[in-house]
Formats: C-alpha cells, structure tokens, sequence
C-alpha cells in the first residue's frame, strides 16, 4: 500500500509540475489556484503516507507498551525579560559611556577617574552581589555575567576588562568563597562601593600554563602566605583586594590577598590594554586566606574567566564589524562604495559569521555552567574559537580600511590591539 501512495503521489505531482510551468495558466490567470492546489495535494499525499505507515508500525508493534507523549524542549535562544534588560542597559552605557572615553584611555594609558562614578551609578557590582547583602545575585546568573560583558565591551575592549575586575572578584568570592571569605568580602563590598579588586593569575613565562604556577603557597599556622610574581594585572596599582593563583603542595589554589607593604608593583605596559594600567606584581611573604573550601573547583574557576574574555571579544568583533559597514558603505572608490566590492563584502560576511559561532559556543558553555553540569570542553572550545577568530577579525577591521586602518584616527587598530588579549589571558576574570 506504501508503494502505492508513493506511485499516486508521484504521479500527480509530476502531473501539477508540468502543468504549473505552462504559460497557459498566466493567460487565464489560474496559477494561484494551480500553485495551492500543488500544495494542498503534496501535503494530502505526505498525510497519507504517514498514517498508512502509522497504522503498519501499530500493527507490527501491537504487543508492545505505548509509551506517554512527551513534549520535548525546543532550542530557545531568546533572552528573559530580565536578561534583555541588562542586555540593553549595558549596551546604553557602552554607547553613551564608554565609547567617547576610550581613544584618550588608550593614548594616556590611564583609567578614566570619571569611569569610577559611573560605575557606581550603574550598580554594576551590585549584579554579582547576594541578594541578602543589597545585590541581585539570587543564584548562578553565569549568562547574565556574559551578556554583561558582551554588551560593554562594544564600546570598548580594555575600560571593560578594568570595569569588570571588581565585578569579577565578587562573582569569585560568590560562587567559591568560604563562609569566613564571604563573610569578610562580601559584606565589605556591599558596604563600600568604592572597594576595588583584581586578578592576579598571569605569570611571565613562555606558553604561560595555569596549572604550572612559579607563584608559591605555603601555610602558616592558619593562614597562608604567598611569594612569586604575576602579570598583567588589570588597574594593579589602584585595587585593594586580589585574587592570587599559587602552588600549594604541587596542586594550584587562588587566595584572597589585601594589598600591604609586601606586594611591590612595577608598570608593565602592553600592546593592547593600556587603559587598564596593567603592572607586574612581586609578593614576597605577603599574607593570604584560601579562597574556597572542598567544593572549589579550578578547573572552572579558569574555565569561567576564559569566558568573560570570549564575551568581551564577542562584543569588540560586533563593534568592528558595525564599524567596517559604515566605513565599507560610505568610502568610495572608482565611483562607487568598496563594499560593492566582493573581496570587502566576503570579509564582512565573515565577521558576521564568525561572530555568531564565537556567540553560540560561548552560550552553549556558561549554560551548561549555570546548570551545574560538566562545561570543560565546551568552554575550552569556545575559547580556541574565539582566541583565532577575534584576532582575524581585528586584522580583517584594519586591512578593510587600508591606510586609514594603520591611524590612531579610527578605532580599528585598538581593537585589533585589545582583541589580541583574548589568547594571550588565561581568565583574570570571572563568570
């Protein structure tokens, strides 16, 4: 019976094509009617067929227990009203905020002293904080970090990553802190919004590893002490408070430092993320307390800092890209716009592209996270991805304008500085 649907399916199909592609039907003006009627017919035919196999795989499974109809989950990426919320709150304050700073950020190589009001008119700290302590953090909100840091950094990849420094330490001391952590931290940035913090994680070896630190741990009596020399830690000499990664009895820690007279910083300028006024640390002795307990997992404390850098890169490469459409659609040349040009067109098209699946793995990861399931290899991929592909995008942003590409007049060429950070960094943030 299958073989005879399938015959008489075919066979009227074959039937309406024929006739569907006469010009007879223009001239009487019946290709509407013939067009519905092709698909009214192909879809009477499938109907068909799928019950006459539904009644076959009845019969043939008769014996066998009919299992409920369950309604599967569909694959949303639709943001909750919450989400999109701060989605659009961010990326306002980016606009408005951020963008205008960063050019003299990045010649003076200095963090905006007026970013640390709007800071705090923003309440973004308050985003990472419980919400027993005045904050909004009821629970795992690792998308919303992301989001967080996706969004500011279209207006600028550097004022980011010092904006997000103390927001990052507090998701930290969060997620992973003891109870006696949490109990001295947490209250202390509830209390005082003008408490700053950051990360110690990088160290000035070649191939840096996370999982093979010179920095080193040691305990003393209750407490620990620290010694060795980190990297690149963003606004080093401005915060308070730093999380440390050390060796403690061969296996890596992080640890909760307040800054005193035994952390030494020296300016370590880079190419890229001048504005956060990045240093070079030397602890020598200095007093530290564990960060968390049994359940502190490093592995995803790294993992999860890894992210933020992704989200960051995400948001730059939306920034070039939005950039090199404008530029592509108004530069002329030969009397018409380079983006008529396909060469110019494949390469935006790409970013595009590439945007999107940095995008997608990054969601994939930290949702994976905030369910409390295994995201190792998720985030690890994304980070791979993003590492290669935001730094072609900043390639691809200065090589679309040329010369103009090269000047300090546009701001592709401090893009393609900052987003060189995301395979270099190794977290230095957190989700």
């Amino acid at each position: 019976m299958t073989n005879m649907v399938n015959k008489a399916q075919g066979f009227g199909l074959s039937l309406l094509t024929k006739i569907a592609g006469s010009d007879v039907l223009d001239q009487f003006k019946l290709r509407k009617f013939v067009e519905k009627s092709l698909y009214q017919s192909s879809k009477a035919g499938f109907k068909t067929l799928s019950q006459t196999q539904k009644v076959f795989q009845t019969n043939k499974d008769v014996h066998k227990q009919r299992l409920p109809n369950q309604q599967k989950s569909l694959f949303d990426l639709n943001l909750t009203e919450e989400q999109q919320m701060t989605a659009d709150a961010m990326q306002q304050f980016a606009t408005e905020v951020l963008y205008p700073l960063a050019h003299q950020a990045d010649q003076e190589e200095r963090f905006p002293e007026a970013l640390w009001q709007h800071i705090q008119d923003l309440g973004l700290n308050y985003y990472a904080l419980p919400e027993d302590l005045g904050g909004v953090a009821a629970e795992k909100n690792i998308i919303s970090n992301i989001l967080i840091a996706e969004q500011l950094a279209e207006g600028d990849f550097s004022l980011t990553a010092g904006l997000l420094s103390t927001f990052s330490c507090i998701n930290a001391i969060t997620q992973w802190g003891s109870e006696s952590v949490q109990a001295t931290y947490l209250a202390a940035f509830a209390d005082d919004s003008a408490l700053r913090a950051s990360f110690a994680v990088q160290e000035a070896t070649a191939a840096f590893n996370p999982y093979q630190l010179k920095t080193q741990a040691f305990a003393d009596g209750q407490q620990y002490k620290i010694s060795g020399e980190k990297t690149l830690v963003l606004l080093g000499e401005q915060v308070d408070v730093l999380l440390v990664s050390a060796m403690l009895n061969g296996q890596p820690e992080v640890f909760i430092v307040q800054r005193d007279q035994s952390i030494s910083a020296k300016k370590t300028p880079a190419m890229g993320l001048k504005a956060t006024e990045t240093v070079t640390l030397k602890f020598d002795q200095t007093p530290a307390q564990r960060l968390g307990d049994q359940d502190f997992n490093y592995t995803s404390f790294i993992d999860l800092g890894n992210l933020m850098w992704c989200a960051m890169a995400v948001g730059t490469a939306t920034a070039v890209k939005k950039y090199c459409i404008q530029y592509a659609n108004e530069r002329t040349a030969f009397g018409e716009p380079i983006s008529h040009r396909q060469s110019v067109a494949f390469m935006i098209a790409d970013m595009a592209i590439e945007i999107d699946a940095m995008h997608m793995l990054i969601l994939n990861a930290a949702s994976l996270a905030e369910a409390g399931k295994p995201f190792h290899r998720e985030a690890y991929l994304a980070r791979v991805l993003c590492a290669e592909k935001s730094m072609k995008i900043g390639t691809d942003g200065v090589q679309i304008l040329g010369g103009h590409g090269f000047t300090k007049e546009h701001p592709v060429e401090r893009w393609y500085r900052d987003l060189r950070a995301t395979a270099i960094l190794q977290s230095g943030l957190h989700a």
